[in-house]
């Protein structure tokens, strides 16, 4: 008998061994998964960029808690036709959170899941409050928060002043459809009048007008041109940074992007960064079961000048001198050379 229970025994423990095992399987088959959409509003070096580290960012937070993010991305290309259809998949798909990169975006996306509650995160709009997305910073309201990208326009105005005191006609560069331009215009603006300065505005909606209005500028002689976060002309600095540099006009930007693609300087937002926070509010809503109306927008310090090397040089100046002027005004200055995309730079 002895013998008998001792196989009994053994033969229970295995049992429960083989059941607990099983109930392990089943759980890792059944591992959570989320669903976040993506839309981006213009394929450009700085959007491309946020999206590219909140889908790295998602990735590693995944591995990191043992659950999964699939991601389904699109991109409009500025397209409200293509992005209200892009959205409506998103809805039909039925995903768990929405990412709206650029201003555009994410109003469209809060209009149309008002009815649905389905949450949204926005990465990278310049004035949310502004632009009617949250009712305020630290408590947005409805199904929605995210990053903002929101320009200090003055911190740019004296760079451009303390490399070129002598300065008296500022060209302001953008495309006055971009909400990410309306304030950080304005403000430059108020900066200039203030400073006794003159300017003038040149603007564009496209590729082509962009160009135009560069030579424009290049005609009339301007000592600098400034550009706030305008999706627009960073989507046209490639064509532009040339003609510019060869007329010996610096070009002053509000993203670091900007100054990748040829740009003489970027200030402001590392967008890198920014989309890794972007990321985290995305993990942080959905494992957490937050309500997005709750978690104050994300800004960031605007503190990083970025230079770029070749056009320093093309514009006869050096680095090291630039980047000694410079120092006072900022809390970091790098250099940085010309390239389409920050993984080409390698």
């Amino acid at each position: 008998m002895k013998t008998k229970n001792t196989l009994i025994v053994l033969t229970l423990a295995g049992m429960l061994a083989a059941s607990s095992a099983a109930v392990t399987a089943e759980e890792d088959a059944e591992e959570t998964v989320y669903t976040v959409g993506i839309c981006n509003y213009v394929d450009d070096a700085s959007l491309n960029q946020i999206v590219d580290n909140i889908e790295t960012r998602l990735e590693e937070i995944g591995a990191e808690k043992g659950v999964t993010f699939e991601i389904s991305y699109d991109n409009c290309n500025a397209d409200a036709n293509v992005l209200s259809q892009i959205i409506a998949n998103f809805e039909a798909d039925q995903v768990d959170l929405m990412v709206g990169v650029a201003t555009p975006v994410a109003m469209s996306m809060q209009s149309a899941t008002e009815d649905s509650r389905t949450p949204v995160v926005f990465a990278a709009v310049s004035d949310p409050v502004g632009a009617g997305l949250v009712e305020s910073m630290e408590e947005p309201g409805a199904n929605i928060t995210g990053t903002s990208d929101a320009l200090d326009t003055s911190a740019i105005m004296n760079l451009i002043f303390a490399q070129n005191p002598e300065a008296d006609m500022i060209g302001l560069l953008y495309d006055v459809g971009q909400d990410a331009s309306t304030a950080a215009i304005a403000s430059a603006k108020e900066y200039l009048d203030q400073a006794g300065v003159s300017y003038k505005e040149y603007m564009g909606t496209n590729v082509d007008e962009v160009g135009l209005a560069a030579q424009a500028a290049v005609a009339d002689g301007v000592d600098a041109i400034f550009t706030p976060t305008d999706n627009t002309i960073m989507t046209a600095e490639l064509s532009i940074y040339e003609e510019l540099a060869e007329a010996g006009i610096p070009h002053y930007t509000g993203a670091d992007s900007f100054a990748l693609n040829g740009a003489f300087l970027g200030y402001g937002v590392d967008y890198a960064n920014l989309g890794k926070v972007t990321a985290d509010m995305v993990a942080d809503i959905l494992m957490n079961e937050k309500d997005p109306g709750t978690v104050p927008v994300q800004t960031f310090d605007n503190g990083t000048a970025t230079v770029n090397t070749e056009i320093c040089e093309a514009l006869g100046l050096d680095y090291d001198e630039v980047a000694e002027i410079f120092q006072p005004f900022c809390t970091t200055v790098q250099p940085i050379t010309t390239a389409e995309s920050f993984d080409e730079l390698g």
